[in-house]
């Protein structure tokens, strides 16, 4: 057996490399100005890149997990953040940074800018209500009281974002939104109900002009024309087009259209469609549609009263009573 040196038993061994060589390469590395940060930057670019391979591989699985697309997103937006929280503290901790300092730093960071996180703070918990309340889906059309409507296009912990009727963004915080009162028009059912009010004067047909309002929304594509009684909590409601009489006015007999619509967002045009056919109808028809304004109608007859009025120094019957004046 021949016996001499120690053959290296690894490459690392054979090219010199030994743990206490790295510890000091590692450590002159650290030294120079700018190394510690640079450090860290890497390690929160390569926990960037590795959450969103990670996000694109569970995306589906979570989808089909979570019928709400706004928790999926809300998970897979947890999900990216803890992983480049981890890859951040382990750089902190590969750039010879202590977790304790920065503890304590944080702490006396934290009591300086309390007051100025404290809104945001705010929007995330109610970010958190509003996922749990599900007053609103990403899609659903909702309105707001200042009048604002459009369609949830994103869900996060701190805002709605709504793109509006007009093609524009609207970010709200969730702290203004959850004290706000939404009105949602798409939460089950799309369908929405309108009413316009007809008055019709007392000479006309109001069984006739009745028939023909309802008619005229029939006769619109985005009105619903008839089917099934649509629920609305336990009560139900006739689908198709239906005038009422509301009352009678002292100009006319007042009547009530009550009809459904398709969709939420075409309200203007479908109430536009539907008081267009039936001014047209009701005029083809010869049906007085009153329009009520102040205005008074004086009616002499046969039995009215006569008075006998002489112009001069003379009285008559019904003159007045006081002397005459001499100039």
């Amino acid at each position: 057996m021949q016996t001499g040196t120690e053959t290296p038993t690894g490459i690392p061994e054979a090219l010199g490399i030994t743990e206490g060589s790295l510890n000091a390469f590692y450590n002159e590395v650290l030294a120079f100005p700018g190394a510690p940060a640079a450090i860290f930057l890497l390690f929160v670019a390569l926990g960037a890149i590795f959450s969103k391979y990670v996000v694109r591989l569970l995306g589906r699985p979570i989808a089909r997990r979570f019928v709400r697309q706004s928790v999926a997103q809300t998970m897979l937006r947890a999900t990216r953040l803890g992983i480049i929280l981890l890859f951040a503290f382990t750089g902190l901790g590969a750039a010879g940074i202590e977790l304790g300092n920065i503890v304590l730093s944080v702490g006396v960071f934290s009591a300086v800018v309390g007051i100025i996180l404290a809104p945001i703070v705010g929007s995330i918990i109610n970010g958190v209500f509003v996922l749990a309340d599900q007053p609103y889906e990403i899609g659903d059309m909702i309105e707001l009281t200042d009048g604002t409507t459009g369609f949830v296009d994103d869900i996060t912990l701190r805002f709605t974002k709504i793109l509006t009727m007009d093609n524009t963004f609207a970010v709200i915080p969730n702290s203004v939104i959850r004290d706000d009162m939404v009105k949602n028009y798409s939460a089950e059912d799309e369908r929405t109900r309108l009413s316009i009010d007809v008055a019709v004067s007392y000479e006309s047909d109001v069984a006739k002009a009745r028939s023909l309002i309802e008619r005229a929304a029939s006769d619109c594509e985005d009105v619903v024309e008839g089917g099934p009684d649509i629920r609305i909590g336990t009560a139900r409601y006739p689908a198709k087009p239906t005038c009422y009489i509301d009352q009678f006015g002292d100009h006319g007999v007042y009547l009530r259209l009550r009809y459904w619509a398709h969709r939420p967002y075409k309200l203007l045009t479908v109430r536009s469609k539907v008081q267009t056919e039936v001014w047209r109808l009701l005029n083809e028809e010869d049906v007085d549609v009153t329009i009520p304004y102040p205005h008074q109608h004086l009616v002499f007859d046969d039995t009215s009263g006569t008075a006998e009025v002489n112009v001069g120094e003379g009285r008559g019957v019904d003159a007045p009573s006081s002397p005459a004046r001499r100039d």
